[in-house]
């Protein structure tokens, strides 16, 4: 007998798969509103075949993602808010990312082993030209940065305690997943996501959606070739895992040169425990920094270092109750603005 752990991992893809395809065809949903269908009644309800839908629901519930009893399908405790497209809590965007962005690249392991990673993929566009190819490639990237973060970011904004902070730059901020939880819990904020052009469109659209036009903005722009927007905080959510240490000093060091007296920079992230050992989440992630990008997970001391490094004191570093977490540091109080 395979042991559980194995078997686990060599039939994971499998697991992977069936969620998006469940949730492509409106099983979860189904499942949301009449827990305790039977395949049959399920099938008829969405119009697909009854056949592969019941192989679908077997697999779903040998993976514990279903309950199945007397053949009749329920979500297993605790997947809803997970599965379900109306809930902030939803993954299946990052699923779809998985499945669209992600698998297809991990072909490129055996040449980085074989040569590292600089020598294989020496010929291919850095990876942020591929992920932004086109609008729709952008849309599905943004919509798995959203799926992963906003949940999370209603927390991390506590914990960062603005309160006495008026213009949030968020660095690389995608659509907007943390500005908009924090606009939320602080009404005398401001917040600006600084990102690449192709995002202008897709944050604007948030903005509405999140009836927060008038407090979230958007400037266009580069970090590695342009100045970062002055204000007294500037936020790098899941951005410094995308690079190397080297790079992520420099981008901290702008950071620090566009903050305003008193500034403050917070980094989000999954974080290494200390020996490196878990948690599972930041461990896999590592390896998929390693093919999608140029960059790592690193521990909370890592983390700090850097700072250091790019003239930010008193780190600190505040964990949330789920997989990211936030670090904190000064702007030196004897530092000039800077500019």
């Amino acid at each position: 007998m395979i042991p559980a752990n194995l078997e686990r991992a060599v039939y994971g893809m499998y697991a992977t798969h069936a969620l998006r395809v469940a949730d492509r065809h409106g099983v979860f949903a189904h499942l949301t509103r009449h827990s305790g269908d039977s395949a049959p009644t399920i099938a008829a309800a969405l119009a697909v075949d009854e056949d592969t839908l019941e192989r679908l629901l077997l697999v779903l519930a040998s993976f514990g993602v279903l309950d199945a009893e007397g053949g009749r399908y329920a979500l297993a405790a605790g997947v809803r808010p997970y599965v379900d497209r109306d809930d902030p809590h939803c993954l299946m965007g990052f699923v779809d990312h998985l499945v669209d962005d992600t698998a297809g690249q991990f072909g490129r392991l055996g040449g980085y082993l074989r040569a590292g990673k600089a020598e294989t993929d020496r010929d291919r566009p850095a990876p942020f030209d591929s992920l932004y190819r086109d609008d729709e490639s952008v849309g599905r990237f943004l919509d798995a940065m959203w799926s992963l973060s906003h949940h999370v970011s209603h927390e991390l904004a506590a914990l960062a305690d603005l309160g006495d902070r008026r213009q949030l730059i968020d660095v690389g901020g995608a659509s907007g997943p943390f500005s908009v939880a924090a606009l939320r819990a602080f009404p005398d904020l401001r917040a600006t996501v600084f990102d690449l052009p192709q995002v202008g469109p897709h944050l604007a659209a948030r903005a509405t959606e999140q009836k927060l036009s008038d407090r979230l903005d958007f400037a266009a722009g580069d970090f590695f070739r342009d100045p970062l927007p002055p204000g007294d905080c500037h936020a790098f959510g899941y951005i410094l895992s995308d690079w190397d240490d080297e790079t992520c000093v420099a981008l901290l060091r702008k950071a620090h040169e566009a903050g305003l007296p008193g500034g403050r920079v917070l980094i989000m992230e999954r974080l290494f425990d200390d020996d490196r050992g878990g948690p599972l989440a930041t461990s896999v992630m590592n390896l998929s920094m390693h093919v999608e990008t140029e960059g790592r997970h690193r521990s909370a001391g890592e983390y700090l270092e850097l700072l250091r490094r790019a003239g930010f004191a008193d780190g600190t570093v505040r964990r949330s109750s789920g997989d990211k977490h936030l670090i904190i540091g000064e702007r030196r109080a004897e530092s000039g603005s800077g500019r």
